[in-house]
């Protein structure tokens, strides 16, 4: 069984929605004109490029993958060993934008991730995002059952 946990848009909330406003832009112009193509194609990129981990609890391996166009999934699966730990690490990514008049709009997303570290306490990957430290707990414990290993 493989499960798929969404973490982060790669440009952030302003530019997804900027490359969505491009897609939209370049279907509509393709009608019009050929060259409209281009935008699609740099909407598209923009706007439904994401990161995620995949885990796969029966071959006991997790890939972290960066998912071009929203469908294209490029990383490597890493086995994993009975030596390594999941823990929990806070997260604070703030996104800025500048406006025209120089204005700037700062996005702040709080979260707490399942990150898999090593046996050296190394960390390798994030494994999953939750929005409360309650809920982050739970899911380190359902984690650590399902793939037999230690927590920190």
């Amino acid at each position: 069984m493989i499960t798929n946990n969404k973490l982060d848009k790669s440009f952030g909330a302003v530019g997804t929605s900027a490359g969505m406003f491009l897609f939209i832009a370049g279907l509509i112009l393709t009608c019009l004109h050929l060259s409209g193509i281009i935008l699609v194609l740099i909407g598209a990129f923009v706007g439904f490029s994401s990161s995620s981990t995949l885990i796969d609890y029966g071959k006991n391996q997790v890939k972290f993958s960066n998912n071009l166009f929203g469908f294209i999934r490029i990383g490597k699966w890493l086995q994993i060993e009975p030596s390594m730990k999941i823990g929990i690490r806070e997260s604070n990514q703030t996104y800025r934008t500048y406006s025209m008049g120089n204005r700037t709009l700062d996005d702040t997303q709080k979260d707490f991730r399942l990150v898999l570290y090593d046996s050296a306490n190394k960390e390798i990957m994030p494994v999953k995002k939750t929005d409360s430290l309650v809920a982050a707990r739970i899911e380190l414990e359902i984690e650590c059952k399902r793939l037999g290993l230690k927590s920190i």
